[in-house]
């Protein structure tokens, strides 16, 4: 396997952002007179961008789909508020993902963003973690023709990057991640951490539990 660039999703992989987002779901779910949610349930409603994280917080269900109701349009908007006006109060890096990013933009390394993170938040979090810099492209939710696990996140990516999608390598946390890799026809790496479930079974190429193994995959790994 020939890589020559990398496409990253955001939440889960590169960053926990899950007390934010339970803080911002919590506090529209308070406006609208509704209960508290545990961390660990908003954390099983995450990954298939923000209107499905509403809807699912919203109705506190996770086969909830945003339809575009006005109760689901009022959550949005105030869901939206709040998380702009906290992003990274308490999101961090995963171990050791700063220094591999650096490393890999400093070699010169063509680099991405692929997230069903819509672009509103997915931009002024990259620029507040002090990484917006090392992205040559970012595909947020909205971004392309479609979300994750459709193909044409990653095949924008590639188009935008100018690199072949045998050499494009994933690298994500969830089942959506891998499927959305194998829909465009690139390999895809998982990382052991993140917000996935059994991550050994969904069939990703490699399964990786320290970030520096990303430098591993180029020709002159370190």
């Amino acid at each position: 396997m020939t890589i020559t660039a990398f496409a990253f999703d955001l939440d889960g992989t590169l960053v926990d952002s899950i007390h934010d987002l339970a803080r911002a779901a919590n506090a529209m779910r308070a406006d609208l007179g509704l209960a508290e949610l545990a961390s660990d349930t908003v954390e099983s409603y995450v990954g298939d961008g923000s209107a499905s994280l509403v809807a699912r917080t919203l109705a506190d269900d996770h086969a909830a789909e945003y339809t575009g109701s006005a109760e689901q349009k009022k959550a949005m908007e105030l869901f939206n508020a709040h998380y702009l006006a906290g992003l990274t109060i308490a999101t961090k890096f995963y171990p050791r993902v700063q220094e591999v990013l650096h490393t890999l933009h400093e070699r010169g390394i063509p680099l991405a963003i692929v997230t069903n993170k819509p672009e509103r938040f997915t931009l002024p979090l990259l620029r507040e973690m002090g990484v917006f810099e090392h992205f040559d492209v970012i595909v947020g939710g909205d971004t392309a023709s479609d979300k994750k696990p459709a193909a044409a996140p990653i095949l924008l990516a590639a188009a935008r990057l100018g690199v072949p999608l045998d050499q494009l390598l994933m690298v994500g946390d969830s089942k959506n991640d891998i499927l959305s890799a194998r829909a465009a026809g690139c390999p895809v790496v998982a990382v052991s951490y993140g917000y996935g479930d059994d991550v050994a079974s969904l069939g990703a190429d490699s399964v990786i539990h320290d970030f520096r193994e990303l430098l591993e995959f180029l020709d002159d790994g370190e």
